[in-house]
């Protein structure tokens, strides 16, 4: 399968590089995929499981009018969310600025449209250091989608965000009847524990998806407050 790099850049944390990929017959539309240190985070191909992600927790709340994202990647749960016309702000924390300069840019080219919602604020931070600084109370939504999941991790450091401080940190921000959701590459047992202990319950959903010509589950875990 032949790649070219759309785009490379490097961070404090790393490589960070946008790859196109041509899956089926020459001529056939191009794939964008994502890869952070060697690491593939998502592509352009199979985006189910990141609207998912904003799908289920978008249902869990009635009234989801202020909505933090954790991780805009290529934009496919930011753009899920804003499809819902009850969400009055979102506010997308991006810790790779590249991602964020080839998504506003037009690198990748669906970026611009994307992002061009006037109820978006994109913040350009580590996830901890934006909940940390976020008042109490401020959002009815928090989803993460910042790594592969707390078994495979892109970056070692992110392996609080799946744990019981940080959780507990999410539940401080999420208003009365609010939600949180996590995306996770593989079934995370002590991350449906965590949740459960910050939150009270936790509900484990599994999702069949079909990746590059083979069959994945990945997994999302809901929370509500």
């Amino acid at each position: 399968m032949p790649y070219v790099d759309r785009a490379r850049a490097t961070s404090p944390r790393g490589e960070v590089v946008l790859r196109e990929r041509q899956d089926g017959e020459p001529g056939g539309p191009a794939v964008l995929e994502l890869r952070v240190n060697g690491v593939f985070v998502m592509d352009t191909r199979e985006t189910a499981t990141e609207e998912a992600l904003a799908d289920a927790a978008l249902a869990a709340v009635a009234r989801p009018s202020a909505v933090l994202v954790g991780g805009l990647g290529l934009g496919y749960t930011v753009r899920a969310v804003l499809a819902d016309h009850r969400v009055e702000r979102l506010v997308v924390v991006e810790i790779e600025e590249a991602v964020v300069a080839w998504m506003r840019d037009g690198t990748v080219p669906h970026g611009p449209a994307f992002l061009a919602d006037e109820r978006i604020t994109v913040v350009i931070a580590d996830i901890r250091t934006a909940l940390a600084e976020a008042a109490p109370d401020s959002y009815d939504l928090v989803l993460l989608d910042v790594d592969n999941g707390p078994d495979h991790l892109v970056h070692a450091g992110n392996e609080e965000v799946y744990g019981p401080t940080f959780l507990n940190g999410v539940a401080r921000v999420l208003r009365a009847g609010g939600a949180v959701a996590v995306w996770s590459a593989t079934e995370a047992p002590r991350l449906h524990e965590a949740l459960t202990a910050a939150f009270g319950s936790a509900s484990a959903y599994p999702l069949e998806v079909r990746l590059q010509d083979r069959d994945e589950r990945y997994w999302l875990y809901l929370a509500p407050t």
